[in-house]
């Protein structure tokens, strides 16, 4: 629907979104890591860290040559696998450009608990639309969603700029592009959309970062807020007043640095 690029979205409590950042260098050091390891290795990590519904629900036993971590960190350990370049790089794009924004709201610490949060939060609404499943979840989409939610409810009408249909530029305040993307994810899983795109788990991350955003956001920081108010400039055509001095200065009169002495154009 549209490929967000950048926001005019400044930030105002923290000097650096280091944990925005350190999320996109864990994705993509595991996808590189999987990667490298080939099918067998990519596969094993998709089956052992990924969460697949029947197993946490206890409906369907994993191969014990998989199991590495308790089926409960499952919950979080799928988030940071990806099946293949563009679905980390879909990912991580829309953590770029919404994510500083929404760590700055929160703080460091909460923005963390947050992702992760969200993240769950996807891991368990697809374990309940799809209680008994045997496919493996992956993919940071849930968390993502929290945080594309998040932005929506603090920074409504700051301008951004996104590629609509992938091709047309354009600068658009956040609520345009982003209602419409979170009505097209209610309306996929609704119709039971793509089979290999998890829509429960966007919805999951909806839910949870609607709320979440509530009650983690720092004091002081607005819902529905728009962009910085721009520096009062003069028009360039506008006439400059000017101060009239009152009387014409003497002559030989040195200039009158000290204290205490008047200006001629007070």
């Amino acid at each position: 629907m549209f490929i967000p690029l950048y926001d005019t979205n400044r930030l105002r409590h923290i000097r650096l979104q280091y944990v925005t950042i350190g999320l996109i260098v864990v994705n993509a050091l595991v996808y590189l890591a999987t990667a490298l390891g080939g099918e067998s290795f990519s596969n094993a990590a998709v089956l052992g860290l990924g969460f697949i519904p029947s197993v946490v629900h206890d409906t369907a036993e994993l191969d014990p040559r998989f199991i590495v971590i308790p089926e409960s960190l499952s919950y979080l350990t799928y988030s940071f696998l990806h099946a293949d370049i563009f679905h980390l790089g879909g990912n991580m794009l829309f953590l770029w450009v919404f994510g500083d924004n929404v760590e700055d709201a929160l703080g460091h610490i909460r923005y963390l608990i947050f992702y992760l949060l969200c993240a769950v939060a996807g891991a368990a609404f697809q374990g309940l639309v799809a209680w008994d499943s045997q496919v493996p979840l992956i993919g940071a989409s849930g968390a993502i969603a929290g945080v594309v939610v998040a932005y929506l409810i603090l920074y409504p009408r700051v301008k951004v700029w996104v590629l609509a249909f992938a091709r047309i530029p354009l600068r658009i305040p956040a609520f345009i592009p982003l209602i419409l993307w979170v009505l097209f994810q209610v309306v996929m899983f609704a119709a039971g959309g793509e089979d290999q795109i998890s829509w429960a788990c966007h919805i999951g991350g909806i839910i949870a970062g609607a709320v979440l955003v509530l009650v983690l956001r720092s004091r002081g920081v607005p819902l529905f807020a728009g962009a910085d108010d721009d520096a009062a400039v003069a028009a360039p055509n506008q006439p400059q007043a000017t101060a009239e001095p009152l009387a014409p200065e003497p002559p030989a009169a040195t200039p009158r640095w000290g204290r205490g002495n008047a200006s001629s154009s007070d």
